[in-house]
């Protein structure tokens, strides 16, 4: 077997492309995708000039379709490094493997006529593999839900103890979180259109000029294009570029995917620091170079760190798309092409991580309920008083008494480390007496936990199950192989 590939060490090189994301959405921004796309679109653009009547023959169309996939990467970066225009060498690198074919190249277009429309193809792809990860993340957590829907654990407010649920309605919270992504997906990658073939400043005077001011042709000529590209329709209306407010608006929908996956992530921290649950953990993986006995929720602080990364992102976007002038300013170039590919390939390596760690989750009932039963006595006493007072108690001196002891037993679980006697100091107490046998029956968890399972099932059966048949086609999609 062949050795495999080593990469240069003595550069910088992006750790998205070498760590983390996975090979479709690096494929997707590409140079290979990119400039491949370019050309698609000045076939599309010059098929459909000559289907409209303009003086583009057959064979120059057909000299371009032959040359699409065969670029010669070192003619456009000569030519590049000449006219310091990236487009222009494209084009001349074109020209010069189909030279038949390099009188109408690029004919009345404007350079944003490739890259915006690019953008946009790449765009959709782009959503379209986040979708499926989501999906794929989804039907994971779906379920962790259903399996541990009537395991109690103890809920918290602030990090600290409040009432019971079940660790499947917690999971519950995580999946609604990313089900509001996932429509935000669909909703944003079914709006997305082409910018079309529009000209210099979205006049489409070039174009007007071309047919001899025939309006019709020019909107013709624009819907062919917007269809060879598997559009529907192209944007009305687009200055040089099209607006930007369409790369903040997925940056912004990458960020709420981040704060889905690093709200799970933290919970996963918080419960892995208390025993309750582990993520999934590699046989030799080793947690600590130090503390070889350590198993770090890795995993879920890469997905913090990821996430933080790309809601980061999402604050270049708003500004760039607020900061274009007129019709157009060149500001935006350099940092789009570092921002949206980087925002996209930190989502998708999060993604491939959240997928793994809600579908591998490790958890632990018996943890769960050690944390809970040390706090059941507390959250019992509501239940206890309201009885004692039916019995004939009076409800102001048990509730001092409660008081009382309650804070007795707190001391001696903090200061000794003691197990919590609360329950059995008010069964010792004679202003309980008459509830008494009673109380050993109120630390079952079930009495606790609401309607928890119940909306487990509800949710699951109402708004999980339908939304992953309607996405069945992402589950069928193989994951990709990403080392988690």
């Amino acid at each position: 077997m062949p050795a495999p590939p080593t990469r240069r060490r003595d550069i910088y090189v992006n750790p998205l492309a070498t760590r983390y994301a996975s090979a479709d959405m690096l494929r997707v921004f590409a140079d290979e995708r990119r400039f491949g796309t370019w050309r698609q679109l000045w076939l599309a653009l010059a098929r459909a000039q000559h289907e409209l009547g303009l003086g583009i023959s057959a064979e120059q169309v057909a000299a371009m379709e032959a040359n699409l996939g065969d670029i010669d990467y070192a003619v456009a970066e000569e030519r590049e490094r000449l006219v310091r225009h990236d487009v222009m060498a494209h084009v001349h690198a074109f020209a010069v493997q189909c030279p038949a074919a390099a009188p109408i190249i690029h004919l009345g277009a404007t350079s944003m006529f490739v890259v915006d429309n690019t953008d946009l193809v790449l765009l959709r792809d782009a959503y379209g593999i986040i979708r499926d990860r989501l999906v794929r993340a989804i039907a994971g957590l779906r379920d962790l839900a259903a399996r541990h829907r009537d395991v109690p654990c103890l809920a918290y407010t602030h990090f600290q103890p409040a009432q019971p649920t079940t660790f499947g309605r917690r999971v519950c919270l995580w999946l609604q979180d990313l089900l509001l992504d996932l429509d935000t997906c669909e909703w944003q990658r079914g709006r997305l259109r082409l910018r079309g073939a529009k000209g210099t400043t979205g006049t489409q005077a070039s174009f007007l000029t071309l047919f001899d001011g025939d309006h019709e042709k020019v909107l013709e000529m624009d819907r062919r294009v917007a269809a060879a590209m598997g559009f529907d329709a192209t944007f009305p209306v687009t200055g040089q570029t099209v607006s930007r407010k369409v790369f903040a608006d997925a940056l912004t929908f990458l960020a709420g995917v981040a704060q889905s996956a690093q709200k799970m992530a933290n919970d996963v921290r918080l419960l892995m620091g208390l025993g309750c649950v582990e993520e999934p953990i590699g046989e030799s993986q080793i947690g600590s170079s130090a503390m070889a006995y350590k198993r770090n929720p890795m995993r879920s602080e890469r997905m913090t760190s990821l996430a933080r990364l790309v809601m980061s992102l999402s604050s270049y976007a708003a500004v760039t798309a607020a900061e274009q002038w007129l019709e157009r300013t060149l500001d935006d170039s350099a940092g789009n092409r570092i921002a949206i590919p980087e925002a996209f390939l930190a989502t998708d390596a999060l993604l491939v991580l959240l997928e793994n760690v809600g579908g591998g989750l490790q958890v632990y009932p018996a943890a769960l309920r050690r944390e809970l039963t040390r706090e059941l006595p507390f959250m019992a006493t509501e239940e206890i008083l309201m009885r004692a007072v039916s019995a004939g108690g009076d409800r102001q001196q048990l509730h001092e008494s409660i008081r009382r002891h309650s804070h007795a037993a707190a001391r001696r679980i903090k200061e000794e480390g003691a197990a919590n006697d609360l329950l059995e100091r008010l069964a010792a107490d004679g202003a309980f007496a008459a509830v008494r046998d009673e109380i050993p029956g109120m630390l079952d968890p079930a009495r606790f936990v609401g309607r928890s399972r119940e909306q487990v099932d509800e949710f699951l059966a109402g708004h999980m199950n339908p939304v992953l048949a309607q996405h069945g086609d992402a589950l069928d999609t193989a994951a990709g192989e990403v080392t988690v």
